[in-house]
């Protein structure tokens, strides 16, 4: 179970009840697992930020094998279990192959890497380890995708990486369903 119980409509802020109405509608229920469980705590902000990761993870101009991948980044990056596990089988189903997939998660050479995996891995492996890019790795990804898509690509590091912090920071736990192996850690 997570740090905080299951959000309530009570148990919100009364001016942000409006808001918590809307993103209930929206998805159907409240959510019991993942970032929005425990997002929803400030539901404004779980409107804003999940509809951006929405954004993110479906409608840029980078392929879902790459969306994928760059969320699969952030997710090891951050030591978070709970998006590792949600988007690892994704990744695998747009195309990232099982053996490469698993060296990530390992933290192992990885083997093979198509030339836009191997600089996007470069690219945010790089900024979450020393909190800059160097040129190298920027024009690597810029060559890969453009400037536009190197936006996109960091924004959606960026956004996973709030996702990621929230479900760490709350304790939220991987489903009992799970189908990836626990992140090394």
């Amino acid at each position: 179970m997570a740090r905080t119980p299951t959000v309530t409509r009570e148990s919100v802020p009364e001016n942000q009840r409006e808001a918590f109405d809307a993103y209930v509608q929206e998805r159907g229920s409240v959510p019991t697992g993942g970032p929005g469980s425990v997002m929803l705590n400030a539901p404004h902000t779980a409107q804003l930020a999940l509809g951006l990761a929405q954004y993110l993870r479906t409608d840029t101009s980078l392929s879902p094998r790459i969306r994928e991948l760059a969320m699969l980044v952030a997710a090891r990056e951050n030591n978070c279990q709970y998006i590792w596990n949600a988007h690892a089988p994704a990744g695998r189903a747009a195309g990232l192959r099982d053996e490469f997939v698993d060296a990530l998660r390992d933290r192992k050479e990885l083997p093979s890497p198509a030339a836009d995996e191997a600089a996007v891995v470069a690219y945010g492996q790089e900024f979450f380890r020393t909190r800059r890019v160097s040129q190298d790795a920027f024009d690597a990804v810029v060559a890969q995708f453009g400037v536009p898509g190197t936006t996109e690509l960091t924004t959606l590091m960026g956004c996973y990486s709030m996702l990621a912090f929230n479900v760490n920071a709350f304790g939220v736990e991987l489903p009992e369903d799970r189908s990836e192996e626990p992140l090394p850690i």
